[in-house]
This record gives C-alpha cells, sequence and structure tokens, in this order.
C-alpha cells in the first residue's frame, strides 16, 4: 500500500496538497543538511586567539548563514508538525476503522509513510553531525558577549532571542524532528477527547505491522528492488513505533502492546549494521 502511487480522491485533495507542499521542501531541507559542514575550523581558531579580531570577525561571517540554515530546519519543523496534524485526522475521523482509512486513503497513507522517512532520515544525519549544535552555541556565546558592534549585530542577527531559545530546544534533543511530531501526535490524542485513542495507536500500530511484514516476507523483498526502498520501510516502521510509544498509555514495548516488538527488531537486526544503527539508537 505504501508504495502503490494512489491518486488522492476528492475528499483527501485538501490535505493531500497541503502535505504535498511540505514533502516537496523536504527533498532540500535533507540536501542542505547532507552539506552542511559546520564552522568548526573558524570556530576554532577565533576562541584561540580572543584578541584578533580579524578571526572573530571571519568565524561570525562563517557561522551568521548556517544559523539562517538552522533556523530555516526548525522553522520547517513546525510546517511539518502541521502536515502531521492534518493526515491525523484525516486518517482517524470517524465512521472508518483505522485499517479502512489506511485502505481508503491510500494516497495520505503514503504522505504519512514519507513524512516519517524524512524525519529518520533528518535525525540519522543530525545525530552524526555534531557541528550543528556547535555552530549555534558559538552564535549564541557571540550575540550575549556581544562582542562586535551593536549595528553589525542588528543587521545580521535573524535570530531573536525568544527564538533562539526555541532553537536550543529543537537542537539539544537526540532526534529533534522526530520529538517534533511525539509531541504533535501527543497533543492530537488529547485535544481530540472524543476520539477513542486505540483509533490514533491502531492506525499506527497497522502502519508498523504492515512495514514489518514487507520486510520479513521474502515475495515482498525481491519486489524491492533498491535498498532506499528497505531503508524507506524501516525508517517508517521505527517511526511509528516511537510515535505509538509516546502516545499509547502503556507504550509499545509492554506485553498488551499491539505491535510485534520483537519481530520488529528481529528484521532490523537482520540488516547491515551501518544501515540501521541509527535506527536501533532511536528505539533504545
Amino acid at each position: 500500500g505504501f508504495f502503490s502511487d494512489a491518486q488522492p480522491t476528492e475528499a483527501e485533495t485538501a490535505v493531500w496538497n497541503q502535505v504535498s507542499a511540505v514533502l516537496e521542501e523536504a527533498h532540500g531541507i535533507l540536501a542542505e543538511l547532507q552539506s552542511y559542514n559546520g564552522a568548526g575550523q573558524e570556530i576554532r581558531e577565533a576562541i584561540q586567539n580572543p584578541g584578533d579580531l580579524q578571526l572573530q570577525e571571519k568565524a561570525w561571517n562563517a557561522v551568521c548563514p548556517l544559523v539562517a540554515k538552522l533556523k530555516r530546519f526548525y522553522e520547517f519543523s513546525l510546517r511539518l508538525e502541521n502536515a502531521l496534524r492534518s493526515l491525523l485526522e484525516a486518517l482517524t475521523s470517524p465512521p472508518y476503522a483505522p485499517m479502512q482509512h489506511l485502505e481508503r486513503e491510500q494516497a495520505l497513507a503514503k504522505q504519512f509513510a514519507e513524512i516519517l522517512h524524512f524525519t529518520l532520515s533528518f535525525d540519522e544525519l543530525k545525530m552524526t553531525n555534531p557541528a550543528i549544535q556547535n555552530d549555534f552555541s558559538y552564535y549564541r556565546r557571540t550575540i550575549s558577549r556581544n562582542r562586535l558592534n551593536n549595528q553589525q549585530l542588528e543587521a545580521e542577527n535573524e535570530v531573536n532571542n525568544e527564538m533562539a531559545n526555541r532553537m536550543s530546544l529543537f537542537y539539544a534533543e537526540a532526534t529533534p524532528m522526530l520529538k517534533t511530531l511525539s509531541n504533535a501526535t501527543t497533543k492530537f490524542v488529547s485535544e481530540n477527547k472524543t476520539l477513542p485513542i486505540e483509533d490514533t495507536t491502531d492506525c499506527l500500530s497497522t502502519m508498523a505491522c504492515v512495514c514489518r511484514v514487507m520486510l520479513e516476507t521474502p515475495e515482498y523483498r525481491c519486489r524491492f528492488t533498491n535498498t532506499d526502498t528497505v531503508l524507506f520501510c524501516m525508517r517508517v516502521m521505527v517511526g511509528v513505533i516511537i510515535l505509538y510509544d509516546h502516545v499509547h498509555p502503556v507504550g509499545a514495548f509492554a506485553k498488551t502492546s499491539k505491535i510485534d516488538m520483537k519481530g520488529c527488531i528481529k528484521v532490523l537486526k537482520e540488516q547491515p549494521s551501518n544501515s540501521v544503527e541509527g535506527l536501533l539508537n532511536a528505539l533504545r
């Protein structure tokens, strides 16, 4: 189901278009994050030579455009959160059961999967890139010391203090995008008091099951011509497990959980370790 290019039905179009716009942007965000090298060298030199103003300025000029990128990523996380909310609303609305929803609204189910795939890809890249927090904390220290003359600071400083605080919390997370989505899912459940919590958790556990079966079953696996599809499946599976764990009163790992955790972990451990290390860490 998650790989068919199902066209959205008329009822789904508004949500589908909103999410499509977000997903289109997601590719660019990942590419930018992948090429994010950081200003480590410039920062080191500036810190080692505090008296050399030229080096201070060089570091500042290297860090500013990077912080603008980090702000873009953070703002994107808010759009992603809205997209997820819209999808959750559509995929849990009465009168249909979660499985019926996933069958009826395949185009939206696929978008949901794509959001999770992006989220885990983003977080895997972020986890392995210490430059991000390093650059950002240097930026904040520099602003608070206010070393550079104020005008220059005002002109270049796109990130005010409140924004910097929110970004700080975001980047302090090991998996910031996933944390954003988990919080959004929890909030969705708590705001929709009339909606049985099972409608949300069953939607998630069903998706986890579909992914696990696709990874376990040789007939499906042989259709995956490229490793990207396997990775897609694994990331979506891990993503829905983590969302389920956040939302479900007893969590994904409990005996009564509707997710076969042993089976899911077994499937992950059968993959080459370099491609699943980040995913297993996220589950831990």
